[in-house]
This record gives structure tokens, C-alpha cells and sequence, in this order.
């Protein structure tokens, strides 16, 4: 687990968060999950780098890929990307990023970020996520396990979409192709009203392990978004300041849940 930290000096104001445990996530948040035919053909994409729980922000900046594979083809959506200021729960401001993507066929479509590596000087090592979130199209469903082949990546066992409260949620953790066994992968609840009180601080960011195959398995309690971070340190090391320091490689995955009614 990590500890809060001092913000960035991108933000307004410098805080302290000290003794609990929170978790960073890159995001993409699409406006939804499942596009039918007789709806908007449309979804908006909104991209940070946050506590999802907690609704602390941290500074995004522009990422070094952005992109929706369908079918294979991937499509390059760096150009679409619009630089928004959000707020977090405390009221500070923070940078992030918006974009739209029309669908013109239907399929799953499958959203990507490799963010710029974050230099975290609380912890002295830089930080890189790799995020997904997939979006059916028109009910075609062929694919939704298929792999972008990204540096570190989960790869769901259970479909990522349409999926009802308390419902299963299985994936595998791969770095460089390859699962990863005995991998910690946090799970947060994007708590994004702030409406959620966690009892204690442990209740934050749940915690997995993945087995010998490298698979999880975690059950969703409500409905609303839900990260998947698998966190691994990169066998290269980055430099600032004229030192090498440690790369957190994350691969995140955001699942959608619905309730029953």
C-alpha cells in the first residue's frame, strides 16, 4: 500500500496526507459502459490521474499514447485529447483530459493510455499505468478478452462490461506478455460523489494477489466504476536529478457494474 503524500507544486495548494493508506489510479472514464443502437452514438472519455475514493487529485500530463483498438486496428486519439481543470474533494485544481469518440461500428472498443511517467518524490520512484476500459457497441461482443500487448496489462476473464452488482470480476496480470504470479493488484471504488465513508482506512483500497497463473478474482459490491491496479516494479530504472530511481508499472483496467431492477 502507499502512503498520502505532498502534492505536486502543480497544484494550488501543498498538502500533507499522512498515516492512511490511498492508492494512485490512472483513469479513463467513458460516460458509459454499453452503447445501443437507439442511443447517442457517442461516448466522452474523461482521463486523471486520482484517488478514486478518496477524490483527492493529482496533475496529469499530456499522456505518450492515447488510442481505441477495434477488431485489431488501433486508432491513434492523441489529436482528440482537450486539456480540462478539475476539482478534487478538498477544492484543488488539477489538470486532466477530456476527449469524445463516435462509434461508426459496432463492436467492442477498446480505450488505452500510457501516460508520462509520474516522478513521485514521497516515494522516490516514477510511476506508469498502463489503463483500459472497454465499451460494447451495439451489442456485438466478439473479442472483449483480446490483448493490446502493452508493457503491462490485465486481461479480463470475466467480460468488462454488462455486468451486475456483486458479480465476479476474474482477469490476468501480465507484464511483457507474460502473467505474473503472486502480483498485488489494489481495487478502488471511483467514489465519485463522495457519498462513501470508509469505516477505516483499510476499506479504502482492497487488496488481491493473484495465483501461480497469474490470475485474480474480486467481487464488486455496488454498482459504479471499479479499478483494478496490478502493480509491479519495471526492470529499468529512470533518471532525475543525474540518479536512477525505481518505475512502478501499473496495469489498470476500469469495470462498470449495474444494479439489478
Amino acid at each position: 500500500m502507499r502512503f498520502y503524500h505532498k502534492l505536486s507544486a502543480m497544484a494550488v495548494s501543498l498538502f500533507l496526507y499522512s498515516g492512511s493508506a490511498a492508492a494512485h489510479f490512472q483513469m479513463i472514464i467513458p460516460s458509459d459502459d454499453m452503447v445501443m443502437q437507439s442511443e447517442a452514438r457517442s461516448v466522452n472519455l474523461q482521463l486523471q490521474f486520482w484517488h478514486p475514493f478518496e477524490g483527492i487529485g493529482m496533475p496529469m500530463e499530456k499522456p505518450v499514447r492515447y488510442g481505441v483498438v477495434v477488431e485489431g486496428e488501433t486508432q491513434n486519439l492523441l489529436p482528440t485529447l482537450k486539456g480540462v481543470t478539475l476539482k478534487d474533494k478538498a477544492g484543488n485544481k488539477f489538470p486532466a483530459f477530456q476527449s469524445e469518440y463516435s462509434f461508426k461500428r459496432p463492436g467492442n472498443h477498446l480505450f488505452f493510455v500510457e501516460p508520462k511517467p509520474y516522478w513521485e518524490q514521497a516515494e522516490e520512484r516514477f510511476i506508469i499505468h498502463y489503463t483500459k476500459v472497454m465499451v460494447n457497441a451495439f451489442g456485438m461482443e466478439e473479442g472483449w478478452d483480446s490483448e493490446i500487448g502493452l508493457k503491462a496489462e490485465i486481461v479480463p476473464l470475466t467480460r468488462p462490461y454488462g455486468l451486475w452488482t456483486n458479480n465476479i470480476f476474474q482477469g490476468v496480470v501480465k507484464m511483457n506478455g507474460k502473467p505474473v504470479p503472486n502480483s498485488e493488484v489494489e481495487v478502488e471504488y471511483y467514489n465519485q460523489s463522495g457519498s462513501i465513508k470508509a469505516p477505516a482506512d483499510p476499506m479504502i483500497t482492497q487488496v488481491v494477489k493473484t495465483d501461480a497463473n497469474g490470475v485474480f478474482t474480486y467481487a464488486m459490491p455496488k454498482a459504479g466504476w471499479w479499478g483494478f491496479a496490478a502493480l509491479n516494479e519495471d526492470s529499468k530504472k529512470m533518471k532525475q536529478g543525474g540518479k536512477e530511481y525505481p518505475v512502478e508499472i501499473g496495469a489498470v483496467l476500469w469495470v462498470r457494474t449495474h444494479d439489478m431492477k
